[in-house]
């Protein structure tokens, strides 16, 4: 009886995914050269295993089941990839498209829903078994040309909602019945939309436009009521810069009634008054802006940017609207992701092989995680928030 003991205690040292858990304080991040995830936990944060044979993750992104159990990783190549974070294996893996961009786990945690550039369109399965649903192609035009779809976010009702970057659309994809899903479109909504979100209480699909100046808005409380154009003179007039990377909207910064996004192709953050809509200022940043997060109490808003700035991140404070720290974490920090309840920030630095871990409070830097290009980081309280 001792023997066995011993070598269970034994199994559970080497194993330590396989150890009695909760889901609470784990994540993964991206590793972009190996075509692998690192599951972590934030309480002690450690690397705790590692997950291979996911594809081309070059473009991934993840979402999680309800009970925070499973990570669905949205592959470059088209793979939807299930992995369980807690036996950290491979539970399913599906080759779905030629090129896909990202996805979204639907209300209920039924359905997950793939948006593809290749062939355009959306692809909807089951959660459990990665079975298909339904195949919603982004056709348009007279020739049923096909559009690739970005902006792709799971909405309250059971619903999906994208934009079509070819065909200057918003559709809204209702999967209350799975047998018929009824989809509704709002066309000539801006010229090339790139990126999408939706607030955090499920109202408003906002989609930035790279074609034109503004953005477009959709209430989904009255979609009667069509797209509307919110800050349509952005920019109107001015020389823009060259967009070295494109700027992601998915994880755009709240606090109080203002909102802060990237500008397109600018060094500016764009300040946004919730209430009305209308522009409320700009904050000069340190190069282009691609992702802009607030901390989870709203108090700041951390930002990261294209090349060439690409190993700067700015702080800054929502009250005054003040950039109040830079620091340089290293060559290629392409990711960020705040702990559950915001005390630490785990910054993914790609070219120097790490994802590092700040106070952010005292900014100082608490751990190093080696890694193999990594880049996207998701923790698992994305499962309880409406469009992560």
């Amino acid at each position: 009886m001792r023997g066995i003991l011993l070598s269970f205690l034994a199994f559970m040292l080497l194993n330590p995914a396989a150890a009695a858990r909760g889901t609470g304080d784990l994540g993964l991040f991206i590793e972009r050269a190996s075509s692998s995830v690192q599951i972590v936990e934030t309480s002690g944060n450690t690397s705790i295993a590692s997950v291979d044979g996911l594809g081309d993750l070059s473009h991934a992104s993840v979402v999680y089941s309800r009970d925070a159990r499973y990570a669905y990783v949205f592959g470059r190549d088209g793979g939807l990839s299930k992995v369980d974070i807690l036996d950290a294996k491979l539970s399913g893996r599906t080759l779905q498209s030629g090129n896909s961009i990202g996805g979204a786990i639907s209300q209920d945690g039924r359905l997950v829903a793939v948006s593809n550039y290749k062939p355009g369109g959306v692809k909807v399965f089951n959660a459990d078994t990665l079975e298909l649903v339904a195949d919603i192609p982004a056709t348009y035009g007279s020739n049923q040309q096909r559009s690739k779809v970005i902006g792709l976010v799971d909405a309250p009702g059971h619903k999906f909602v994208f934009s079509l970057w070819d065909a200057d659309e918003i559709w809204v994809l209702d999967m209350s019945q799975q047998t018929r899903p009824e989809i509704q479109k709002f066309k000539a909504i801006g010229r090339n939309p790139y990126d999408a979100l939706i607030t955090s209480d499920g109202r408003y699909y906002i989609a930035g436009l790279f074609g034109e100046d503004g953005m477009a808005l959709l209430d989904l409380w009255n979609l009667a009521a069509g797209v509307k154009r919110i800050l349509p003179n952005y920019g109107r007039g001015e020389q823009k810069l060259p967009v070295y990377k494109m700027p992601h909207l998915e994880g755009w910064a709240v606090a109080g009634d203002l909102a802060f996004v990237p500008a397109v192709g600018r060094h500016e953050v764009l300040v946004i008054n919730m209430r009305d809509w209308q522009e409320a200022g700009r904050i000069k940043v340190h190069g282009q802006p691609i992702f802009v997060m607030a901390r989870p109490d709203g108090r700041q808003v951390w930002v990261n940017f294209a090349l060439p700035d690409n190993d700067t991140i700015q702080v800054i404070d929502t009250q005054s609207l003040e950039i109040v720290r830079q620091l340089k974490p290293g060559k290629g920090v392409l990711h960020m992701e705040f702990e559950p309840r915001g005390e630490e920030v785990w910054l993914s630095v790609r070219d120097e092989g790490r994802v590092e871990v700040y106070d952010t409070h005292t900014f100082e830097r608490k751990t190093s995680i080696p890694a193999s290009k990594p880049s996207g980081i998701f923790f698992t309280a994305r499962a309880h928030r409406i469009g992560l």
